[in-house]
């Protein structure tokens, strides 16, 4: 599975960082940046809680 960013869309919420603080980071404005696309075995329920937290997915 692989965890995709589009950054034109992010609107710095940071929501999708709370179920997923091991694969999305947030610079310093609260702009999500994801750690590495491919998401851990075992992080697939955080990534699909992450994108289900973001109000613009």
């Amino acid at each position: 599975m692989k965890l995709l960013l589009d950054s034109t869309r992010c609107q710095g919420y940071g929501l999708c960082q709370e179920p997923a603080p091991e694969q999305i980071d947030l610079d310093e404005w609260g702009y999500a940046q994801v750690r590495a696309q491919e998401v851990p075995q075992g992080g697939e329920d955080a990534a699909l809680a992450a994108v289900s937290a973001c109000p613009n997915s």
